[in-house]
């Protein structure tokens, strides 16, 4: 019987030609820009090297001071972090870094602009880099201000082309460093790991940043257990309170707030500029979903009509089954059937459609270092997605045709 339904199912897609075309371009356009987009939470928000640890990972990237007349929003300074989020119940390991922020240097009289990152020893515990040689910074170089350099392939290339960057000098801001180890390039989304050149805080130009409360710098906590977050975020935000501030900004500001977030809860505070304890992460999530939804619903209402359409025209022939016995059910499941392999190969260009895509945009600039791919948590939300399209956008029309009288519709009857 399977196989009967789908070899009526190719015969009624060739049949109209111009409304099969219409439908696969309706599924496919529709699944690659969900799985477009997918990837690219998926990239953000995901566990994935360098930045496994997620899942039990929380940021403390943004800082606010407060005043009867002032407000200060940015990124914590080094001294906020070091004198106030160390040693926090249940933090594993704790790291302090900076911002990614442009680099010049010249090599053979070419200008190059890099993404450069100060960080301290524990960062590399924390996240997880793939070395493609060397070996990563240490608290030792940290602690003793040493001039050395991680870079990532790209720049290895840039600097050293056809060469191992190992132990060499590379120029960065009018400082040289040596480099010790080179890692994979990371996306520009992975907003704690990414950058071009990584070396210690302590070979910053100016040591001023270790007096500063509002600053540049950024902490990653790693805790033993997730169920711990209620624990460090309650007891940060308790010394907050505590905080000391000096007499330049005690006329104008009078407490000082910053938050560990986990990254959905940090997407979430950048998305919607909120200053609160709580970012809302949930409304994130559900005004996502229900732009998605909506996204979807357009092309699946759309290919309700075709569906309804092409019904109309089969009508004699639900007529001549009905008269010889057919059931309700068979012919729905007949119906259905059809419907999901049209939906099936609105699935399969989609998907082929998809990776086509995020390999254009791997190899752009629009996300530097972007890393798209169709693992299997975005398989599985593109097959989701056909399901959706092929239950939303054919059962409605089978049943209303399944409950077609068999003499209007040998009379070719329209569904009512």
């Amino acid at each position: 019987m399977l196989k009967n339904y789908i070899k009526i199912a190719f015969l009624v897609l060739k049949r109209r030609k111009f409304f099969t075309f219409i439908s696969l371009f309706a599924i496919s356009f529709t699944l690659v820009v969900l799985i477009v987009v997918s990837a690219v939470f998926d990239n953000l928000l995901a566990p994935m090297a360098p930045e496994i640890n997620k899942g039990r990972s929380l940021t403390i990237f943004f800082a606010e001071m407060r005043g009867e007349n002032s407000i200060w929003n940015g990124h914590p300074g080094y001294q906020l972090l070091n004198n106030y989020t160390r040693n926090l119940p249940g933090v594993e390991l704790m790291s302090i870094y900076s911002e990614s922020s442009p680099a010049i240097s010249y090599v053979r009289g070419q200008k190059i602009v890099s993404a450069l990152r100060q960080t301290d020893g524990e960062y590399w515990k924390i996240l997880q880099f793939k070395f493609l040689a060397g070996s990563p910074l240490t608290t030792e170089d940290e602690k003793n201000a040493n001039f050395v350099a991680v870079i990532n392939q790209n720049t290895q290339e840039k600097f050293f082309p056809g060469q191992s960057a190992i132990g060499q000098q590379i120029e960065v801001d009018n400082q040289r460093f040596q480099v010790i180890g080179v890692v994979e390039n990371v996306s520009q989304l992975h907003n704690a790991a990414y950058a071009d050149i990584w070396v210690p805080n302590s070979t910053s130009k100016n040591a001023a940043y270790k007096t500063e409360l509002m600053g540049r710098h950024e902490a990653l906590l790693l805790t033993k257990n997730p169920a711990d977050f209620p624990t460090i975020k309650a007891e940060l935000a308790a010394r907050m309170k505590t905080v000391e501030f000096p007499i330049e900004f005690k006329k104008e500001y009078e407490q000082i707030n910053c938050f560990a977030d986990t990254s959905l809860e940090a997407f979430s505070r950048e998305a919607f500029s909120s200053q609160e304890a709580n970012p809302r992460p949930d409304r994130f999530m559900a005004i996502l979903l229900g732009l998605m939804t909506l996204f979807m619903l357009l092309p699946a209402i759309n290919l309700i009509n075709i569906n309804v359409s092409r019904i109309l025209e089969r009508a004699s022939e639900v007529g001549v089954r009905k008269a010889f016995g057919a059931s309700s059910r068979t012919l729905v499941a007949q119906f259905v059937t059809e419907n999901l392999i049209l939906t099936s190969l609105g699935g399969v260009l989609g998907f082929v459609g998809s990776i086509l895509a995020l390999e254009l945009i791997n190899h752009s600039s629009i996300v530097q270092y972007g890393g798209f791919q169709i693992n299997y948590r975005i398989f599985f939300y593109g097959i989701i997605i056909t399901i959706f399209f092929s239950l939303f956008s054919g059962v409605y029309p089978a049943w209303r045709m399944s409950k077609l009288n068999p003499v209007e519709a040998l009379k070719g009857g329209s569904l009512r």
